[in-house]
């Protein structure tokens, strides 16, 4: 399969295929600040979407922009990035436990390499300042408000979010996370 050809991409796979017509990769694969990982199977301004879920966590702000700009570069105009992290604004003190920067608890825990826990505005400006516009799909506001503006799970499956993480049943939210689009300018 000649990689430079497929247009959408998952960063950070994991065992699940929530988006089975994306090339799934993993981090040995395409590293998020190995340029070199991108230009070995990409063309620059080629890819329509970039999906990662639960993976801009585990860089710093500033390794956060710098992948950003990365895969900007790579991004056709118009073509986006939809990103999901743990939301540091959501008022649920076991869940802030549960991501918190180190994680809680063993070296082998999922958190234990999460160096930043982004609320909407860190998550915004950072890819902002990488060139993009941004929309916010699913966030906590600083009062710890939850907000949902609806969005096509065709254009990239986020499985931890309100309407599919089994955790939110009944109206109420067990397990949020915060959602962008990343828009390249046309």
């Amino acid at each position: 399969m000649d990689l430079k050809e497929n247009l959408k991409v998952v960063i950070g796979a994991g065992e699940h295929n929530n988006n089975p017509e994306w090339l799934q990769t993993q981090e040995n694969e395409l590293n998020l600040l190995r340029r070199v990982d991108w230009e070995d199977k990409f063309l620059p301004n080629s890819l329509e979407a970039v999906l990662a879920e639960h993976v801009w966590e585990h860089l710093t702000y500033e390794e956060g922009t710098e992948a950003a700009k990365i895969c900007f570069d790579f991004l056709k105009p118009g073509g986006y990035i939809r990103c999901a992290v743990p939301d540091g604004f959501f008022p649920n003190e076991e869940y802030q436990e549960g991501v918190k920067v180190g994680g809680p608890g063993p070296k082998d825990h999922p958190a234990a390499s999460h160096k930043i826990v982004h609320n909407y505005k860190t998550i915004s400006s950072m890819f902002e300042e990488a060139g993009f516009n941004v929309t916010l799909l699913e966030y906590c506001d600083g009062n710890g408000k939850f907000h949902f503006n609806n969005w096509d799970e065709k254009k990239g499956f986020i499985y931890r979010s309100k309407r599919f993480d089994h955790r939110n049943q009944n109206g109420n939210l067990g397990f949020v996370s915060l959602i962008v689009d990343a828009v390249k300018p046309l």
